[in-house]
């Protein structure tokens, strides 16, 4: 593992990087700990400020250019924008089934399936934890 390539790297994918750390270290707590109380809720905003800075920043990252700058991750980014306050509307709204889908959803799709694409060869995060 080396941080040289996070640390060369432009400070809009240091901020990404970090967000989406923070979002992996509260997903953590939040799945071990004890549900619906007011520790659960207060990680939770900071889960839900930490998933918004990923996607929000993400949008400004253009590695990968598909389609102009744009690539399918950053319709994920726009999933994300959409998700995660429904995540909190719904959880407000006691609909405690749609809160744990929605935030399943996005722990699946935007922190285990986006997060897994950054470990494939030639990218950043495949560099700073696998070397090369």
């Amino acid at each position: 593992m080396t941080l040289t390539p996070l640390i060369a790297a432009p400070p809009v994918i240091q901020f990404h990087v970090a967000a989406a750390t923070a979002a992996l270290l509260l997903t953590g707590v939040q799945l071990v700990g004890r549900k619906g109380g007011r520790a659960h809720r207060r990680c939770g905003y900071a889960w839900a400020a930490a998933m918004l800075a990923v996607a929000v920043s993400g949008l400004f990252i253009h590695t990968i250019r598909l389609v102009g700058p744009f690539s399918p991750i950053h319709l994920l980014s726009l999933v994300v924008l959409v998700s995660v306050p429904r995540a909190i509307l719904t959880a407000r709204a006691g609909k405690v089934r749609t809160h744990a889908w929605i935030v399943a959803s996005l722990i699946a799709l935007a922190l285990g399936g986006a997060g897994a694409f950054t470990l494939w060869p030639g990218r950043l995060m495949h560099a700073v934890l696998l070397g090369g």
